[in-house]
């Protein structure tokens, strides 16, 4: 089980990170595109706000979206609203998650998040501090994944290959960490294994979509293995 406490401080820290770099940005910055495919960083910061209170329905015993229509009407919604308004709900709803989390309850209960999934609460502020700083990530204002505490880059590694393990559509992969001492397994059991090594950061990129997607990755056979969308 997850230390819940120790990933809880380590949130509020990723937190307080996100809160001062978008405090730095204005209404222009605001509108303009983001890492992610057809998502301003209006949107990005919208959606951080509405899984912050979505997380909280899940430690409350509630479903963590009305729907995933709602969810994706709610952060059109609230795209577009100036820095200032932005910023206030981005804080507010840590908050509530702060709030939420520091209640008493049973951290070693099964939860349920988004489509059937289902994990332990003590897990849930990890998740969350997932969404905080790999958002902060896309929302390209000067902080990238090499910028990523080593300990969250190593646990998400962890996390993305565990994701991606037993699945026959991912032949087996041996992911080296050329930068620390790093070595994670994910995919199938079938087919010639594929040991894949580089920095951390990368091995993250291409695990997470994100960056490069590991472009810069050494291959025993030239090409990286497709990986299904998250």
């Amino acid at each position: 089980m997850s230390d819940h406490a120790h990933d809880l401080r380590a949130l509020r820290e990723a937190t307080d990170r996100l809160l001062t770099a978008v405090a730095k940005m204005d209404d222009a910055v605001l509108a303009e595109e983001s890492h992610l495919p057809g998502w301003t960083r209006g949107h990005v910061l919208a959606h951080l706000s509405r899984n912050a209170d979505a997380l909280v329905n899940v430690l409350e015993g509630r479903p963590m979206y009305e729907s995933a229509e709602a969810r994706d009407a709610d952060i059109e919604r609230d795209s577009a609203r100036p820095l200032d308004e932005q910023l206030a709900d981005l804080g507010n709803s840590a908050a509530r998650f702060t709030a939420a989390s520091d209640a008493d309850q049973d951290w070693s209960r099964t939860v349920e998040l988004r489509n059937g999934v289902t994990d332990l609460a003590s897990n849930v502020p990890f998740r969350r501090w997932v969404e905080v700083d790999l958002h902060h990530v896309d929302l390209n204002i000067g902080y990238g994944l090499a910028d990523l505490p080593a300990e969250f880059t190593d646990r998400e590694i962890a996390f993305l290959a565990d994701r991606w393990s037993g699945r026959a559509d991912v032949p087996p992969v041996t992911l080296t960490a050329t930068d620390r001492d790093g070595t994670w397994r994910t995919g199938g059991t079938e087919g010639a294994p594929v040991a894949v090594s580089g920095p951390a950061a990368e091995l993250l990129a291409w695990l997470a979509g994100r960056g490069d997607k590991g472009a810069a990755l050494t291959a025993t056979d030239g090409a990286l293995p497709a990986l299904p969308p998250l």
